[in-house]
C-alpha cells in the first residue's frame, strides 16, 4: 500500500460519520448518538547504498472512539445527556479508597509511636 492510498483510508476513517451516529426517531423523539474521535498515524522509509541491497517503507494508522452521549430532540428542544463511564467511575472510587486506607494506616502507626 502506497503512502498516498493510506492517507486516504485514513481520511475515511476519520469522518463526522464517526462522531455523529444515524439519528433514531421513535414517539417523535429523535437521539443522535456522538462519540469522542481521535486518531494517529505515523510513516517510515529506509533505503542502504553499497554493497547489499537496501529498500523499505511502512506506515500505520489507528483511530479510537468512545462514547460522549447522545442529544436528544423533543418537541423542538435539544438536550445533552452524557454517557456514563461506569469502569472510570470505579477505578476512580477504589483509588480514593486507597488513599483513604493508606492515610488511615499512617495516622495509626504515628499515633501508636508515641509514648
Amino acid at each position: 500500500m502506497d503512502v498516498m492510498e493510506m492517507l486516504e483510508k485514513a481520511r475515511d476513517a476519520v469522518t463526522v460519520r464517526r462522531a455523529f451516529g444515524e439519528p433514531i426517531t421513535c414517539d417523535g423523539v429523535t437521539v443522535i448518538p456522538v462519540a469522542r474521535v481521535g486518531g494517529g498515524g505515523g510513516g517510515g522509509g529506509g533505503h542502504r547504498d553499497g554493497d547489499q541491497s537496501g529498500g523499505g517503507s511502512g506506515g500505520g494508522f489507528g483511530v479510537g472512539v468512545e462514547p460522549a452521549g447522545v442529544f436528544v430532540v423533543k418537541d423542538g428542544v435539544v438536550t445533552w445527556q452524557p454517557a456514563m463511564d461506569y469502569n472510570k467511575i470505579i477505578l476512580g472510587g477504589q483509588l480514593v479508597a486507597v488513599v483513604a486506607l493508606l492515610t488511615v494506616r499512617a495516622i495509626v502507626r504515628r499515633r501508636a509511636r508515641r509514648p
